[in-house]
């Protein structure tokens, strides 16, 4: 599905035609780079027909966000939640604009849940009962994944994964939709992430959830071999963040 613009070409001014071209571009840059990330999910052993693609926009500006949907990819990852509602906000005012589907992966803090809710599709990072509590006033039935810190690393999201059954299941007593677990790997350490996503995929198979969240640009290869059926890429796809001009919108 392409992200059709706003204007007729007798209709821009010459910055609009500009800016544009500038998506044009970046568009093209992006489908590409979707190419290759499918290419090595096919030599990973994945489906990829199977493996869900979230575009991580966290940094780049809408422009990331709109060249992402001219590429074809409709699920699209956020970490802040001031710039997920900035984004969404804005891409609701161009005129016959793609909608995306909104994935929240930050940290979940309660009191964004309200402006954050007419948004998230999928809340990726549940990592309390009281964050559900959240999210299940302001958007009943809503989609969740929950975070688990199988690295146990201190100070990361996520609940431990001795604990993430009895978090499934209070969710689910709050009416959400529990459709999966996410985690995070260690960055620059292959093995140890292999043995986190291992962990995570198991669990998933144990609680019968639908989804496992794992795998990022890093480690996508890792990931899609632990059994992946959603990955989260940002560079991967749009380059390193200081590349996307964010005057283009």
């Amino acid at each position: 599905m392409g992200a059709q613009l706003p204007l007729p070409a007798e209709g821009r001014s010459g910055h609009q035609r500009i800016a544009l071209e500038g998506l044009d571009v970046l568009t093209d840059e992006v489908r590409s780079r979707l190419a290759v990330i499918r290419n090595k999910i096919s030599d990973a052993g994945g489906d990829v027909s199977r493996i869900t693609i979230v575009a991580v926009t966290k940094g780049f500006g809408l422009v990331a966000v709109r060249a992402a949907l001219g590429a074809g990819l409709v699920n699209i990852g956020e970490n802040y939640a001031a710039e997920l509602i900035h984004k969404a906000g804005e891409l609701n005012g161009l005129d016959g604009s793609a909608c995306p589907r909104w994935h929240f992966i930050g940290a979940v803090q309660r009191r964004r849940v309200a402006a954050l809710g007419k948004y998230v599709d999928c809340w990726q990072s549940v990592a309390r009962v009281s964050e559900g509590a959240a999210i299940a006033r302001y958007r009943p039935g809503a989609r969740v994944f929950v975070q688990v810190n199988a690295a146990r690393m201190e100070g990361r999201n996520g609940c431990l994964p001795e604990d993430a059954c009895d978090l499934v299941k209070e969710l689910r007593g709050l009416g959400l939709r529990v459709d999966g677990l996410m985690t995070i790997g260690i960055q620059g350490d292959t093995i140890a992430t292999h043995n986190i996503f291992s962990e995570v995929r198991d669990l998933v198979d144990r609680l019968e959830v639908a989804e496992v969240s794992i795998g990022m640009t890093e480690d996508l290869e890792t990931a899609v071999r632990a059994g992946s059926t959603m990955v989260r890429i940002g560079r991967g796809l749009f380059g390193n963040r200081e590349t996307i001009h964010h005057s283009v919108t």
